[in-house]
């Protein structure tokens, strides 16, 4: 009995939804939770009718242009159809009707309560009602005989009883039900059916089966059961013509039965597993309509259900013909039960009369799929049925016949066949498609939506074409192109449009590139795939194109066409990603079961050295669900989305793990609203998706609205203090990551949001070891302390301290000085890999960045080669901030990260050093110059100062007489650790120390602070005391006495940060100038402070400035300069 199960539809919002068919089948007619009747001429109606008839609509009923409906006003009432036109009320309860019924002829509606109760109300006359009292519990369903003698219901009590309407008392009552208190909680609807036409039984869903009753002697004659079953039957309904009962379960399955044979005739699955609630018969006996608890509406076309005694008469003589040629190939087996093996639970009901002389075979019937194979069943007696029996349809006998035969025990009916495998079932694979586009059957679709722009197709009656828009009309104006090729794929990204078609008998598929950045004219260019070869998947990367075909091949292009590698994938295509040099593909590795789909992953990145970053590992989605969205964040950070809303992100740190990072299922207000998403970014932290009511995806029109939702970990216990903090804390982790990444990749990063982000982490470790301090958890107080930054462990030192927790503060400086030590033996190393970490761009920090953060601003490689052939200058990176702009003039290749918002801006930023990991203040506001409020004497302030570092005079590691060859404009300055820190933990440790190392501390602690120019390296050997001085230095060298002058009761630290705030007063230029002094005339600095020394105060006042007039001269951007700066430095 094949029949075509039709896409569901959305219809009404999340809850019971019921359907029905009007008398002359033209019309589908739903009521669901929202209030409304919608009247639908088709599945494909856009536009249906609707009636509100209250708050919620729990029933409904429909005949001879009369529709009765149970609303949440506990009343049950009457409108036209199809009109809609109110036409009264038919009766009241004292609570909410649950369930309205026509008896055949639409003269007489009844109607089950919540408050126990069963009216039958006279259409015409609606005074004329009888009330039915005997139920304990809400009443379920209610069924009228179709000689309106009787009337069933089922009730939350447990029992199903049969009334004599006119007697107004209970015929019989069964206790065939689970007890429960209200509609809501009952485990089925027990939508009970009396049969039309022949009006011989009533059917009655008891758990997994159908229990069918004689009318008029009550007895239990048979039931109806099938393997697949495994949870309770929420609904039947008789066909017309009486012969099929169609059932809908809890799990979603719909069953069909032939009631004469008791065979299953047809099996369907509802597409998304959601309970049936309602199921309707169209009246010529060829369509089911059915509804769901989500609110969704759904149709099975193709049944044959009229009975044609000539075909079968006709085809009565070969079924005995097969039938005797099994006999002869399965004689040995005969004497098997035919329901041996079988569970007893799912087995047909026993036959009172046992047949010895079976004719067919279990093993050679056994269906693997579920469905029941068209062979028939082969039997030797009246009741024999050839394949075509199994049709709906090709009935032998006559209704009369069809019955006795049913109902006498004596003659035993047919066994249905069923599969001996009860375990999990394969899961149909999901289909191939593309990240950010809507359904494919659609006419008005979205082809595409990303970061940067829009593709939409149209295809109806009037137009088939695609447009193209961008987000941002700089990068290119939008385009409409006419679809004649019929592409159904599409990607978009800031250098072209790439568009593919599937093959037909006469044209292959292809692939079609709009290359609209291209300098040259020609702005489009076309490839034909290989005969048998259609495009799956597509997607666009920074200067390159890639395919995967039905052939299991991923093919790459060059953004102007240039075919490059390709390869062969380990299974079907799902979907694909780009993002600058990666490709993300994701794949069928193998058969999913029981619902859940088995999907691969491989990460591939094309910068440089090409390689594979993850290589077919299992993509984890959640339980029974399937993958909606792949992409990548703005940061090139790899991510995905699955049907139950859960976007996990990749962790790189943890060995490429997937980290669950965001529920918008817990954002959505009904379990049929979802989000569209269309875009993540990690700085900041947001996930851009559209939110669509009642649906999976929005509609092109009018146009959708871009909401942002923040992302959680589902961390344990997130109500509480801690675990709130633990939230932030380790997603703060995994959302700068991607600085590590980009850093080895290549790209510059923006130091400041990356101190930014480590002062954020560190500040939440110090909050979490104070909580555990407070609770007296003092191990697990050392456990943060591993986490945490050298500087803020010398702060939970004290902290540990003025709490009276000497053990604590003990156990601390021990990792406080293993730090010290790690961070010092971590510099030779450096210096011998230096060379490495420049040949791929890899800074020292790489790989212990993982508590790093801020904003991108990084610059993408254009031509790497051309940098690669540049020297560069030695002394760049202690040049100013001002100096670098000005050198930045200069050049003609810059970075441009593309991952960064702001890429597009034409803010330039500095070049800044990465990696200074686990040395940022978490503490204090960045700039100011005043002691830290938790501090309470000056030497806890130097030390909290100390803390806000954000730069540092990191020499460069190399010795003195290697030549430094690296790009000018090199994203990546490698640099190592400094010693600042170690220094620091010295001074505090001993709270003694000379003068001049301390002031030593406090210039490093300065150029921490200071964002505007770079660390400066210089290659002097590595030990303090023969570091050159800094411009800071000099600067305080010279100024100290000014400032002990007007302020003389200051002590060491406060002269030093009084001398800090007024060196930040100074302008650019004049910094820069005792930066380029400190660089390269470290002996003219000494001579010329001795010969001030001896000219007096006027005298030191003009030499000042006279020396910053003669280096602002000096100051070219010819970098000759520096190179000399920097050889009169090495000498």
């Amino acid at each position: 009995m094949p029949c075509e199960r039709k896409p569901m539809r959305y219809g009404h919002s999340e809850g019971h939804t019921e359907v029905c068919f009007d008398d002359s089948g033209n019309f589908i007619v739903t009521c669901g939770n929202d209030g409304d009747v919608r009247i639908w001429e088709s599945l494909d109606d856009d536009d249906p009718k609707f009636i509100t008839v209250g708050e919620k609509a729990y029933s409904l009923a429909l005949k001879n242009g009369k529709l009765v409906t149970a609303s949440s006003n506990n009343t049950v009432q009457i409108h036209t159809f199809p009109d809609g036109d109110p036409d009264g009320i038919l009766t009241r309860f004292t609570t909410n009707a649950t369930h309205v019924t026509f008896n055949s002829s639409g003269s007489k509606v009844a109607a089950g309560s919540s408050d126990f109760m069963v009216k039958v109300v006279q259409v015409s006359d609606s005074s004329q009602q009888k009330t039915l009292r005997g139920h304990e519990a809400p009443v379920l369903s209610v069924s009228f005989d179709p000689k309106d003698d009787f009337l069933a219901s089922a009730s939350c009590d447990g029992s199903v009883v049969v009334w004599n309407i006119e007697e107004q008392t209970q015929v019989i009552s069964w206790p065939l039900l689970q007890k429960t208190n209200d509609v809501s909680n009952a485990k089925s609807l027990c939508r009970l059916a009396f049969q039309p036409a022949a009006t011989k039984f009533l059917a009655v869903p008891v758990e997994t089966k159908v229990h069918l009753y004689e009318r008029g002697s009550w007895d239990h004659v048979s039931s109806l059961s099938d393997d697949l079953l495994t949870q309770p039957i929420n609904v039947v309904a008789w066909s017309p013509c009486g012969r099929f009962l169609a059932a809908g379960s809890v799990g979603g399955l719909l069953t069909v039965w032939d009631v004469n044979s008791k065979l299953c005739v047809e099996r369907q699955k509802h597409e998304k597993g959601f309970t049936v609630c309602g199921l309707a018969w169209h009246p010529s006996g060829s369509q089911i309509a059915y509804t769901d608890t989500e609110g969704c509406l759904g149709l099975l076309d193709g049944f044959s259900t009229s009975p044609t005694d000539a075909s079968n008469t006709s085809k009565q003589v070969p079924a005995k013909k097969v039938a005797n040629e099994y006999d002869d190939l399965f004689d040995d087996d005969d004497e098997r039960p035919m329901d041996e093996g079988l569970s007893d639970t799912n087995s047909p009901a026993k036959k009172p009369v046992a047949r010895e002389e079976d004719d067919d075979d279990d093993d050679f019937l056994i269906p693997s799929t579920g469905r029941v194979r068209n062979r028939g069943v082969i039997l030797d007696d009246e009741n024999s049925l050839d394949a075509g029996s199994l049709k709906l349809g090709h009935n032998k006998l006559d209704d009369d016949g069809d019955a006795d035969s049913a109902v006498v025990p004596a003659a035993p009916p047919p066994a249905a066949l069923r599969p001996v495998y009860e375990g999990p079932l394969p899961t149909p694979p999901q289909k191939a498609f593309q990240p950010g586009s809507t359904p494919a059957h659609l006419t008005h679709r979205f082809m595409m939506w990303n970061s940067v722009g829009i593709v939409r197709g149209y295809n109806d009656e009037q137009d088939n074409a695609i447009d193209v828009e961008f987000h941002d009309t700089a990068v290119h104006h939008a385009m409409h192109l006419t679809n004649s090729l019929g592409h159904t794929v599409a990607d978009i990204s800031l250098e072209a449009v790439l568009l593919a078609c599937p093959s037909t008998d006469e044209l292959a598929s292809k692939l079609q590139c709009l290359h609209f950045s291209s300098w040259d004219t020609n702005k489009e260019w076309m490839v034909d795939l290989p005969e048998g070869e259609d495009a799956k998947a597509l997607c666009l990367g920074q200067g390159w194109a890639a395919v995967a075909t039905s052939a299991l091949m991923l093919r790459l292009f060059s953004v102007g066409g240039v075919q490059k590698e390709m390869f062969s994938l380990p299974g079907p295509v799902v979907c694909m990603a780009g993002h600058g040099e990666q490709l993300l593909v994701v794949y069928h590795r193998a058969t999913g079961f029981d619902g859940e789909q088995a999907l691969g992953v491989q990460l591939l990145q094309f910068s440089g050295r090409k390689r594979q970053l993850i290589s077919g590992e299992p993509l984890p989605l959640s339980h029974r669900s399937y993958l909606s969205w792949l992409g990548f964040t703005a940061e090139g950070t790899p991510c995905f989305v699955d049907s139950d809303g859960v976007v996990r992100m990749l962790n790189r740190s943890l060995g490429n793990t997937w980290t669950p990072v965001c529920n918008t299922r817990e954002t959505c207000k009904s379990k049929s609203d979802h989000y569209w998403v269309v875009g993540v970014h990690e700085n900041p932290q947001q996930l851009r998706c559209i939110p669509c009511k009642g649906s999976r995806y929005p509609p092109t029109l009018p146009r959708p609205a871009v909401a942002i939702l923040p992302f959680k970990l589902p961390l344990c216990q997130t109500s509480t203090e801690k675990g709130q903090m633990e939230e932030q804390f380790w997603r703060s982790v995994l959302f700068h990551n991607h600085y590590s990444f980009l850093s080895s990749s290549g790209y510059d990063i923006s130091e400041e949001a990356q101190s930014q982000s480590q002062k954020e982490q560190q500040e939440l470790l110090m909050k979490m070891f104070a909580l555990s301090c407070k609770l007296e958890r003092e191990f697990r107080c050392v456990e943060l302390a591993e986490m945490m930054t050298q500087n803020v462990v010398t702060l939970a030192i004290r902290y540990a301290s003025r709490s009276r927790r000497m053990a604590l503060a003990q156990r601390l400086s021990e990792i406080a000085l293993e730090k010290s030590n790690q961070m010092q033996g971590e510099e030779p190393e450096e210096q011998e890999e230096e060379p490495d970490y420049a040949s791929i761009r890899r800074t020292p920090g790489y790989g212990q960045t993982e508590l790093s953060g801020g904003r991108s601003s990084s610059r993408y490689p254009h031509e790497e080669k051309e940098e690669e052939q540049r020297e560069d200058e030695p002394g760049e990176e202690e040049d100013g901030g001002d100096e670098m702009e000005a050198e930045e003039a200069t050049e003609s290749k810059k970075r441009v990260n593309p991952f960064s918002k702001e890429a597009a801006s034409p803010v330039k930023p500095s070049l800044t050093p990465v990696g200074k990991v686990g040395r940022a203040n978490p503490f204090k506001v960045s700039g100011s110059g005043k002691p830290s409020s938790s501090s309470g004497q000056p030497r806890m302030t130097n030390i909290l100062d100390n803390m806000t570092a954000s730069r540092k005079p990191a020499p460069f590691s190399g010795s003195a007489g290697r030549p430094n060859k690296a790009p000018v404009l090199k994203p990546l300055a490698p640099r190592p650790k400094s010693k600042t820190q170690s220094t620091l933990l010295q001074m505090t440790s001993s709270k003694a120390g000379n003068k001049k190392t301390q002031e030593n501390t406090e210039l490093a602690a300065d150029q921490q602070r200071r964002p505007e120019p770079p660390a400066p390296a210089s290659p002097a050997e590595n030990t303090e005391n023969q570091r050159p001085k800094t411009g800071f230095q000099l600067w305080l060298e010279e100024n100290r006495k000014n400032i002990i002058a007007d302020k003389p009761d200051l002590e060491e630290t406060d002269v030093i940060k009084e001398a800090m705030t007024r060196f930040r007063t100074l302008s650019a230029e004049e910094r820069l100038t005792w930066t380029e002094r400190a660089k390269g005339a470290t002996g003219e600095a000494e001579m010329k402070k001795r010969k001030r020394a001896e000219g007096g105060g006027g005298a030191e006042d003009e030499t000042a400035e006279a020396d910053e007039n003669s280096t602002k001269k000096k100051k070219s951007l010819d970098p000759s300069s520096k190179l000399s700066a920097f050889a009169f430095n090495k000498s």
